[in-house]
């Protein structure tokens, strides 16, 4: 009960934040809304502003504040016939340009060469990290200079304890067993690594907002490490399982069962993958959708683009708030399952009863 309270005024103390957000997501909105009013021939491609918002780019839209675009520069690094290095709004200057997809590509020849530039995604994702640093090193700062036998936890350190203890007693502990202590570190860097990019992907302010949770690329890459903390240290067991199960020797022979079971050890990390990407994805798409509503009755009367302003912004406030709850479930979800994946790999065979 202590942690689900502990959780509950997090929640509650993220809710202002939420609300603020989307005040500012609505005012911007009327905003545009206003200029979109003074061109007649203007329209809103919902495509555009949808993917433009929750796709990586190589720089960091800000505003837009009378028709002038503010946004952050970011540095393009490319390996192409050596290597080059220049900021984003320089790209055309150095003989590169975009493509439709908004891949970077040589202008003169129109192919791609070797990217490593620091994009959206790629900055967002520097900064959660570091974020997630420093707030871990500050809780456990506080431990080295109190004595936890004596004293309360405080600050920080009092609004994540709880949330430490919940994820490796109940989670961790209870569902892989004996062996947790060897994948607690990896299943709580997880599980704060993934809550802070969804928190941060809410918040359309920089630096929040970069879409990080929502990228393929990133899910693929945390799906591939519990793919790794599975096969690289599951016991004899676990393969014994996998490659000559206890089924009828024809279907081991064929072999069919161990066919479905070496297609099971990919679909594990494959799942989690699709799962939480798709979360995510979904959520942003909602939120911009319900606001996109605003840009497509602005051409309208004033009465149904007003009483469809009050309807998206008020469905927006909620979608918000549910987005904060889903930050928490997927991260939640994702740590819980890669920890029955690990703890599946740690099974000792049932003893046999005569």
């Amino acid at each position: 009960m202590k942690s689900i309270k502990h959780i509950l005024v997090l929640f509650c103390a993220l809710l202002p934040l939420s609300l603020g957000a989307q005040r500012a997501v609505s005012s911007g909105a009327e905003e545009a809304r206003d200029s979109v009013r003074t061109e007649e021939s203007q329209g809103l491609d919902m495509k555009s502003f949808i993917f433009g918002h929750i796709g990586d780019a190589y720089e960091w839209h800000i505003t837009e504040i009378a028709g002038k675009e503010i946004s952050i520069p970011l540095p393009c690094i490319v390996i192409d016939n050596g290597l080059h290095v220049f900021m984003s709004s320089r790209m055309e200057q150095h003989g590169y340009t975009l493509n439709a997809e908004g891949k970077l590509i040589n202008a003169a020849t129109g192919k791609r060469p070797v990217d490593l530039s620091v994009t959206k995604n790629v900055l967002g994702l520097m900064v959660d990290s570091l974020l997630l640093v420093v707030l871990i090193l500050a809780c456990a700062s506080w431990y080295r200079k109190h004595d936890v036998l004596k004293e309360k936890p405080t600050g920080l350190a009092a609004l994540l304890e709880p949330v430490i203890m919940m994820i490796n007693d109940s989670v961790v502990k209870d569902i892989i067993g004996p062996e947790y202590k060897r994948f607690s570190p990896y299943l709580l860097t997880a599980f704060f690594f993934i809550l802070i990019n969804n928190l941060m992907g809410i918040f359309p302010v920089f630096p929040g907002g970069a879409n990080i949770t929502g990228n393929i690329a990133v899910t693929m890459v945390l799906a591939l490490f519990t793919f790794f903390m599975i096969n690289l240290f599951g016991n004899k067991h676990y393969f014994k399982d996998i490659f000559w199960p206890d089924v009828p020797l024809a279907l081991k022979a064929v072999p069919i069962m161990p066919t479905v079971e070496v297609i099971g050890m990919f679909t594990k990390p494959f799942s989690l993958m699709i799962r939480l990407f798709a979360n995510m994805l979904a959520g942003h798409i909602m939120l911009l959708s319900v606001i996109g509503i605003i840009f497509v009755t602005a051409k309208m009367s004033a009465v149904l683009n007003g009483s469809m302003t009050v309807v998206a912004v008020l469905f927006g406030v909620f979608l918000d708030c549910l987005e904060i709850l889903v930050a928490f479930i997927q991260a939640y979800v994702f740590t819980m399952l890669s920890a029955v994946f690990i703890g599946l790999a740690h099974q000792e065979p049932e003893q046999k009863t005569n």
